[in-house]
């Protein structure tokens, strides 16, 4: 079992709903990869943007970006974690996957779709979370909108690090900052964030702030400017902070229906 994970944050703009270009932009960035790392994250839609019009995309585009994340992760020799626009036979969803260099291929759909961007409308929520185990730390993804509901990302099931990619503008950046944080503290696990950085086609500027904290908040990465950002997470560092902080024994239970 691996005492040590390491990550990189890729953080970049993004061009608006041209899967193709994205591609290339980011697989320049990832040519220049430091070596080791053992997990990429990728912001969320970051083949399009945060689009709403997800029929502007080739309904096969889907199977070709996560090809192109299998290429990679086996060039790399590391997972490849991101959301796009997923089109499943007429049904599109805020689709993550996590693709590992070797091994089965995972997905999970956006839980809370963004109501006030009008996702609800366009993409079906997801009902179910996933854990993933991957060189020997369990990792919980999910997506920006997300963040802001904390039963949703309670740690019931042990994971070591809870991982959201984001389109998070500017504007509420505060809120992005204090909440990774909050989510890291409260569940005595790493927390990372993968924002973009940018202006998008509706005018929505991000300054990225893509981070990671460690299971007692403190922040051990941070950017807000394009590039890779990368972090050591340790195994014992989390189980040292749970056996002498034993919140997680003391956490509420409950059972949750939707």
């Amino acid at each position: 079992m691996n005492d040590r994970l390491n990550i990189a944050l890729v953080q970049t703009p993004l061009v608006w709903e041209d899967p193709e270009a994205n591609r290339s932009r980011i697989g320049k960035k990832l040519d220049a990869l430091a070596p080791n790392v053992d997990l990429i994250v990728l912001p969320e839609m970051f083949t399009t943007g945060f689009t709403m019009s997800p029929g502007n995309i080739k309904a096969d585009d889907g199977r070709t970006t996560i090809e192109w994340m299998g290429q990679w992760a086996e060039k790399k020799g590391a997972a490849l974690v991101g959301s796009i626009a997923n089109n499943s036979q007429g049904v599109y969803t805020n689709r993550l996957f996590f693709v590992p260099p070797a091994g089965e291929v995972r997905f999970y759909d956006k839980r809370h779709t963004f109501t006030l961007a009008g996702e609800d409308r366009v993409y079906q929520s997801g009902k179910k979370r996933l854990t993933v185990t991957y060189r020997g730390f369990r990792i919980c993804p999910m997506i920006c909108y997300d963040l802001r509901f904390p039963v949703w990302a309670r740690n019931t099931d042990d994971y070591d690090l809870l991982l959201y990619v984001a389109n998070w503008p500017k504007a509420r950046i505060d809120a992005w900052d204090a909440l990774l944080k909050a989510r890291a503290i409260e569940n005595v696990a790493y927390c990372v964030g993968a924002n973009r950085i940018g202006t998008d086609e509706n005018g929505h500027v991000y300054n990225g702030h893509s981070a990671a904290y460690d299971c007692l908040g403190e922040q051990i990465a941070f950017s807000d400017r394009e590039e890779i950002i990368y972090a050591t997470l340790y195994k014992d560092h989390i189980a040292q902070t749970r056996n002498k902080l034993k919140f997680l024994q003391d956490r509420d239970r409950f059972n949750l229906e939707w």
